[in-house]
């Protein structure tokens, strides 16, 4: 979808249009979802685990995928092993489904010493130049609560891709700027530029499998993968400094936001190689905590040329 296509649908649909009867489940769905993000952070927590439970039984299409993924990223493991990894990931992933909807909607106080940040000088530091931050994310089961967390400190932008569902798009893209900055299609370049043209930093994973445009298929995980090379033309054509961040969780409910120092020497002249460098940055923050990565995404689903698909 275009764009300029997006702004129109938006246009038509109006409050009216959403109370339409084939939204009213989904209504009924963010009602209890909005009850649950005003109980304490340990409720949630253990009410996304009961979900997580859940959908590891019911969502054997995703279950299949997440466990190819695995075989793939680690095969020097035992079948035992993959299959603990697989449901403590789906613990996490079920909790992150509850966390996502705290970010949109929870007031600020339900954080308080609950987080901790390291590392954000960096991203101050960065900003001090003048020419715009890309904030390097990947597709953790942090991502949204990471997101508001961060943007508590420094409010950003976010590059994202529009929701299908003309009420979920509204909620998400609501909750995602209540507290932090305007969300920006991913494929609008202009707007894009313009916001790192005007310094600020702006959101932006490029871990996932966007098709054979725009890539190149270097190791992701020891896998062949089709890489977006979004990271170093944004860095190239607005001289913005390359920030990645990481949100994980820690003991008693909380959260630490680490902020890593500014990718030194990027972008170059090579494409494949910058991104190379930016999946061995997501690789080490995987292999630290295996279980927080989305490996419900199907991550190898465009396969080099010759290649069979894998799902």
């Amino acid at each position: 979808m275009r764009p300029h296509t997006m702004n129109k649908q938006s246009s038509i649909t109006g409050p009216l249009a959403l109370a339409a009867p084939r939204y009213w489940l989904l209504w009924v769905l963010f009602g209890l979802l909005y009850v649950i993000t005003r109980f304490p952070l340990s409720i949630q927590q253990l009410t996304g685990r009961t979900t997580g439970w859940c959908l590891y039984y019911l969502g054997q299409r995703r279950r299949h995928i997440a466990r190819i993924n695995l075989e793939l990223c680690f095969p020097y493991m035992s079948e035992a092993e993959r299959q603990e990894l697989l449901r403590q990931f789906y613990s996490l992933y079920g909790m992150s489904l509850i966390e996502t909807f705290t970010a949109w909607w929870s007031n600020p106080a339900i954080f308080h010493d609950k987080v901790t940040y390291e590392g954000l000088e960096h991203l101050t530091n960065a900003l001090k130049k003048g020419k715009g931050v890309l904030l390097l994310n990947g597709h953790f089961t942090t991502l949204e609560i990471g997101q508001r967390l961060l943007g508590q400190k420094v409010p950003f932008d976010m590059m994202y891709r529009p929701h299908k569902n003309p009420l979920f798009e509204r909620i998400m893209s609501n909750g995602r700027q209540r507290w932090n900055g305007k969300v920006i299609d991913r494929r609008d370049v202009r707007k894009i530029m313009r916001s790192l043209k005007s310094n600020h930093p702006i959101w932006y994973g490029p871990d996932q499998d966007y098709g054979k445009k725009h890539s190149v298929f270097v190791p992701f995980m020891g896998v062949t993968a089709a890489t977006v090379t979004g990271t170093s033309r944004l860095a190239k054509l607005s001289d913005a400094a390359v920030i990645p961040y990481v949100a994980r969780r820690t003991e008693n409910h909380g959260y630490h936001i680490k902020v890593y120092p500014e990718i030194s020497n990027f972008p170059t002249d090579n494409p494949e190689q910058d991104a190379i460098r930016v999946n061995q940055w997501f690789e080490e923050r995987i292999r630290e905590v295996p279980q927080d990565y989305l490996w419900t995404h199907r991550r190898f689903k465009t396969p080099p040329p010759g290649n069979k698909r894998l799902y």
